[in-house]
């Protein structure tokens, strides 16, 4: 699937958080459409908006839906749905409170060898919202993020193999503790 620019994934996030975008067949239709489209639309250069909304259809991320006046609606589709997960992902930042609560917040799995590329996904995920490595499979983490981790869980697909847990006390603490304030969020 294709990689798309900033300006190609704001236009994806546009359509699936439900701003319309629609196109007529003919010019004096077309104007009309232009003049009423959502001042976010308005934004985008019109030939590029058209030609990322082609490549979106040609990938599968939207369909196009003829409504009875003639114009074109562009919905998007179950794969478009998916990609814009990806997309939220990719921003994701959990929230780091003023005080530690002295809990800390662990992230296990057991994911199949076939599933490799989703477990090496996991990892990475993890490791780039700053979590230790604790084991290959142990991550940890001081903050609430189960919030978080549900989400990277359904984005993956992987429910039954991730488990999520809250722990008051764990050897080398200090050792966490000394990482976590290194990385300046503890």
């Amino acid at each position: 699937m294709a990689k798309y620019s900033t300006l190609g994934k704001k236009i994806l996030l546009l359509l699936g958080a439900g701003i319309a975008l629609s196109f007529a067949g003919t010019p004096g239709r077309q104007f009309k459409i232009l003049k009423d489209l959502p001042k976010e639309w308005k934004k985008i250069d019109q030939a590029r908006l058209r030609r990322l909304v082609r490549e979106f259809y040609r990938d599968r991320l939207v369909d196009f839906q003829e409504e009875k006046d003639g114009q074109i609606k562009v919905i998007i589709t179950e794969e478009g749905k998916k990609k814009i997960l990806r997309y939220k992902i990719d921003e994701m930042k959990i929230n780091i409170p003023s005080r530690w609560d002295g809990i800390w917040r662990l992230v296990m799995f057991d994911i199949p060898e076939k599933k490799r590329f989703v477990r090496d996904a996991l990892r990475n995920k993890l490791r780039e919202l700053d979590f230790k490595e604790l084991q290959k499979s142990v991550f940890i983490f001081p903050y609430r993020c189960e919030n978080e981790v549900d989400f990277i869980v359904e984005v993956f697909d992987i429910r039954s193999y991730v488990r999520y847990a809250e722990v008051k006390n764990i050897t080398n603490e200090a050792e966490l503790k000394l990482h976590f304030q290194k990385l300046g969020i503890l």
